[in-house]
């Protein structure tokens, strides 16, 4: 390892970034960088039984389980669940954030999304990328050399259309991603199958509730997923057709990035440089980006 990195992966709620970046931080963690976390919001709108300050607790709970796995550093601004406007506080609060950390690089959110948390987060963080390194915006604290390279999580929102500059294969960590998921009990067994009207679907014992996140498998014959095979499968919020749709719709970025002996890969993560942030350059995307 030439030095060790500082990874920031910035989501609206509590499992966006798990969801969104986790098998490339798990990748990051194996190979010896720093790897946070930072949620915006406080998890206070998402269950359909607990009132706020309950689901709140419980899901702060479940972070300290997904860090105790993964060795990622899990961090929260607390702000409300649904309530979270791109004011200049905010914007201020995030400065002084990420200038305590001092990212190599940060994810994130696009601002074209229909949730408003993520886009008011993606705003805060557009926002926030070029007072990072103005000495006279939040004197208090030491501004940045320079703006840190600024990557877009993957999404399907086609106005404008994600257009990938970097394609992560995850086929080595994504039983890992999946445990990392599971610790998100009150989400993925309770809040999103309610959501999607699966909840009776669910299966009681911890073990097969595990295996049903998973499903529907991908093929492990050799098969090569295309974007049509993953369309004709329904999919809910997280499977591994889900996980393999970056790689089916990206196959040849992938290639390009790893060579021809990578095209069978199953499952990747997909990000977009943000024009907002420093550049990802011929020189240093294999510093940023180590596997």
């Amino acid at each position: 390892m030439e030095r060790k990195l500082r990874v920031l992966m910035i989501g609206a709620h509590m499992d966006d970034p798990d969801f969104c970046g986790g098998g490339t931080a798990l990748k990051y963690v194996a190979a010896g960088h720093s790897v946070r976390f930072l949620s915006v919001c406080d998890g206070s709108c998402g269950h359909h039984k607990m009132d706020k300050k309950e689901i709140t607790a419980r899901r702060l709970k479940e972070l300290e389980k997904a860090a105790e796995l993964t060795g990622i550093e899990y961090d929260n601004l607390l702000l409300p669940e649904c309530e979270i406007p791109a004011t200049v506080e905010n914007c201020k609060r995030l400065v002084r954030y990420i200038r305590e950390y001092q990212p190599d690089i940060i994810f994130s959110h696009r601002t074209n999304d229909y949730h408003v948390d993520h886009r008011n987060t993606a705003l805060m963080v557009q926002d926030a990328s070029y007072l990072l390194i103005l000495p006279n915006f939040c004197p208090e604290v030491k501004p940045l050399p320079e703006t840190p390279v600024i990557m877009y999580f993957y999404d399907r929102f086609t106005n404008p259309v994600f257009k990938p500059d970097v394609v992560i294969s995850t086929d080595d960590v994504i039983d890992q991603k999946f445990e990392m998921l599971n610790c998100y009990v009150s989400q993925m067994y309770e809040w999103l199958p309610y959501v999607y009207g699966i909840l009776d679907q669910v299966p009681l014992d911890p073990k097969e509730r595990l295996e049903w996140l998973h499903e529907p498998r991908v093929p492990r014959d050799g098969t090569l997923m295309t974007e049509a095979d993953i369309k004709k499968v329904k999919r809910i919020y997280a499977s591994e057709y889900e996980e393999a749709t970056p790689a089916a719709k990206y196959r040849d970025k992938i290639v390009e990035r790893y060579g021809e002996s990578a095209r069978g890969t199953l499952f990747a993560e997909a990000f977009q440089v943000s024009e907002y942030g420093g550049a990802l350059t011929d020189e240093n995307i294999n510093l940023l980006f180590p596997f």
